[in-house]
């Protein structure tokens, strides 16, 4: 009797247990099932922009960090900032280096390369999304030389061999006839060298102001040198100026260095619309456009303020989706706040008799009205 029993209490078990999984089954089969590694790899990746970019102290490598911290986005838009080597060496890396879908470079390397011959057709297959600031070129040189003309036969540094300062470096004291003896340094081990004697200048290709150059010293024995803007320069730079509020170390209050710019370039490789990697890009482009004013606001890199999404480049071919995208979207022109709240209170009467705190208090809440209007 008492096996029986515990016979029949062994079989109310088993069914027991039996449906229990039954359940369990049942409910994790209406759960969704986890990701498999290849699915994760795809979703993670999916969003993935590699932007390469210039050195630790220059201005591209903090654009590109204002574009992560800007457009991040979960698995949507993940921008990877990369340190780049300079122009050159980015236009290679957009062709040829797996990860690298938009580069920053200096608008003067097609033509460059288009000069040399580096590579085929290169006007067709790389294109820009848009141009982005001025970048100005910097000639910091030793104490007791104080004009460029005296670096003739002197070792300058024209910068990492392959980066867009070498190649403007190049071209300018090409163009200026002055023939002088090139190196190759970064700018930190450049600016060193000055320091000790070594080499007689330094050539910087960057947007101001350039932390490098910011950083250094007032009574270092540096000095920031002009360059002259002659005709032969003029057919493919831009006449630019170094002030004390751009480098209170080196320019005197109320002085200032004139120089040259050139302009800087979001490059990208001419995909077809049928490859994924253009579709990736197409996303990015509707990221950074639809966000634009974000980086014309604290705390983003003040030449954000120069950036005029629309404007031309001569010698480039504009990224097909970009160019679409503004034509969709033209930008509206600017709002004269001030000008529309004086229309504002007079369209209030002649007697308002508002006081001027009330204005002044009238006038936040017009901005705030206006904004969200906008």
């Amino acid at each position: 009797m008492t096996r029986l029993l515990k016979a029949i209490g062994l079989a109310v078990l088993v069914i027991a247990f039996s449906a229990l999984d039954t359940v369990q089954s049942q409910t994790s089969g209406n759960q969704a099932q986890p990701e498999s590694h290849g699915q994760t790899v795809a979703r993670v990746n999916g969003g993935r922009v590699g932007i390469i970019s210039g050195g630790i102290g220059g201005t591209y490598i903090r654009i590109a960090t204002d574009l992560a911290s800007v457009l991040d986005d979960g698995d949507r838009i993940r921008v990877l900032p990369i340190m780049g080597k300079g122009s050159v060496q980015n236009i290679s890396d957009i062709l040829y280096l797996k990860g690298i879908d938009i580069g920053i470079v200096q608008s003067d390397v097609l033509s460059f390369m288009q000069r040399k011959a580096v590579h085929r057709n290169i006007q067709a297959r790389i294109h820009y999304i848009t141009k982005l600031y001025n970048e100005e070129f910097h000639l910091v040189a030793a104490k007791g030389i104080n004009d460029i003309q005296q670096l003739a036969g002197k070792k300058v540094n024209f910068g990492v061999k392959g980066s867009g300062t070498d190649m403007t470096a190049t071209t300018v004291f090409s163009n200026l006839e002055i023939d002088v003896v090139p190196v190759h340094y970064d700018q930190a081990l450049a600016l060193d060298k000055i320091k000790k004697g070594e080499i007689a200048a330094t050539i910087y290709v960057a947007g101001k102001p350039a932390r490098a150059i910011a950083e250094l010293k007032r009574g270092s024995g540096y000095k920031l040198l002009a360059v002259p803007f002659t005709e032969k320069l003029q057919e493919t730079y831009l006449p630019a100026r170094l002030s004390a509020k751009d480098y209170p170390n080196l320019v005197k209050r109320r002085a200032a260095v004139d120089t040259i710019a050139v302009g800087a370039v979001m490059a990208v490789f001419n995909w077809k619309s049928s490859n994924a990697r253009y579709q990736r890009v197409v996303r990015f482009i509707d990221a950074f456009f639809s966000n634009f004013n974000e980086f014309q606001q604290q705390p983003r890199h003040p030449k954000w303020r120069e950036v005029n999404l629309a404007a031309k480049l001569p010698g480039w071919t504009r990224f097909p989706y970009a160019e679409q995208w503004l034509a969709k979207n033209k930008p509206k022109p600017p709002v004269d706040t001030k000008q529309e709240f004086k229309r504002f209170v007079a369209a209030q009467g002649p007697n308002s008799g508002f006081s001027q705190p009330e204005l002044e208090k009238l006038f936040k809440k017009f901005v705030q009205w206006q904004q969200t209007r906008q």
